[in-house]
């Protein structure tokens, strides 16, 4: 609409686009939620999120939340030597996660994401966000009152494509599209920008023999050639290049509002699941949703959250390395020391920005998808 993209511009100085920054990203979000508010008639909001204390609410900040807003270090599919968690690692072992271990996840970049999340949810998402979990509020966006939404799954893609929705065209096509995530002011080039789940199936020696073979022969079935790219046409959760590439794909495109230009492009490469830095996943992920519990309902600062969260990570780290049971890539604690010491050493922990709101920037999308396609090339 002419008349927003004007109004914006006044405001802020800018193009209203796809935000590159999160700088952008809390403009437009202010501008839908506090400048904008209505569109026909329909309350309009410029972020969504959910915050109810559930296991969930660990989801929204281990899948790469911190790496977004450019904790940890660079590399991919992780950052090494501290990563998306803010773990870090010396060598296959991990040393820590309080930056007086040299970890990240109470860091400066840690406490700005923490305070990010509480900040637009409270000011820019609806009111009920704050008392959901991460199912409840998947659906939300397709309903029409969302302009935007800092990060999406695949897994509610396909509900957002159906026909009479107010976020679909008469023909079919979409009304919203998909871009790569902004980046946050501590993110540097190199690093990751986003979570996807990849990987490879997992089968337990405690299963007993029966049902893994049956496992294994349902893994060959979902995964073989004759049957990936009608699973992907349907659940938008490619698993082959060769689905991404063809010509099927190709002609649902229009549909899908950028996601196969995502992912034949090079963007998603920074999309990745958690590393391996992380030596007891269900372990240490039951640990997140209690503490950022704690920030999302303002019992606590999210820096108080946060030095709760490493503090418990490097507890539980430290019973893995009492108990051995991983062997040489267990857990093997760094004394802490002053935290000084880690921010004045290159990478992770990095120092806190002195101005962690740089200049908004945005791109047009036509632009972005052109910038695809050159890299592609």
């Amino acid at each position: 609409r002419p008349e927003l993209k004007a109004k914006f511009k006044e405001i802020y100085g800018y193009d209203l686009g796809v935000p590159v920054n999160w700088s952008a990203y809390e403009d437009i979000a202010e501008f839908f939620s506090e400048k904008v508010k209505e569109i026909d008639g329909q309350r309009i909001y410029g972020h969504m999120d959910y915050g109810k204390k559930d296991p969930s609410l660990g989801w929204r900040f281990t899948d790469a939340w911190f790496s977004m807003a450019g904790g940890g270090d660079k590399g991919l599919p992780n950052g090494l030597p501290v990563d998306e968690w803010g773990i870090r690692v010396d060598g296959c072992r991990p040393v820590g996660s309080s930056v007086s271990r040299g970890g990240d996840t109470n860091g400066p970049a840690a406490v700005y994401a923490t305070t990010k999340y509480v900040d637009w949810m409270r000011k820019y998402a609806p009111p009920e966000a704050q008392g959901m979990t991460f199912s409840e509020s998947g659906p939300v966006p397709a309903q029409g009152s969302i302009a935007q939404q800092i990060f999406w799954y695949t897994a509610f893609t396909a509900d957002m494509t159906k026909a009479g929705l107010s976020v679909v065209n008469e023909d079919g096509t979409p009304k919203w599209r998909m871009a790569p995530s902004p980046k946050g002011p501590y993110w540097e080039e190199g690093m990751k920008l986003g979570y996807q789940d990849t990987g490879s199936w997992t089968f337990l020696k405690s299963t007993p023999e029966k049902q893994r073979l049956a496992a294994w022969l349902y893994a060959q079935f979902v995964t073989s050639k004759t049957v990936s790219l009608k699973k992907t046409l349907v659940g938008l959760t490619p698993i082959r290049e060769s689905d991404i590439n063809s010509q099927a794909m190709t002609d649902v495109a229009p549909k899908l509002g950028g996601l196969v230009e995502f992912y034949r492009s090079p963007a998603r490469v920074q999309w990745t699941p958690t590393g391996t830095n992380v030596p007891d996943y269900p372990r240490l992920a039951q640990l997140w949703w209690q503490f950022i519990a704690e920030a999302a309902s303002g019992d606590k600062t999210p820096q108080e959250a946060l030095d709760g969260l490493a503090a418990a990570q490097d507890t539980m780290m430290a019973r893995l390395e009492r108990s051995g049971v991983l062997g040489e890539c267990g857990p093997k604690l760094n004394e802490p020391r002053d935290p000084q010491y880690w921010l004045d050493q290159p990478g992770a922990p990095k120092p806190k920005l002195a101005n962690e709101k740089p200049q908004g920037e945005t791109i047009n999308y036509n632009e972005l998808l052109k910038s695809w396609e050159q890299a592609r090339d």
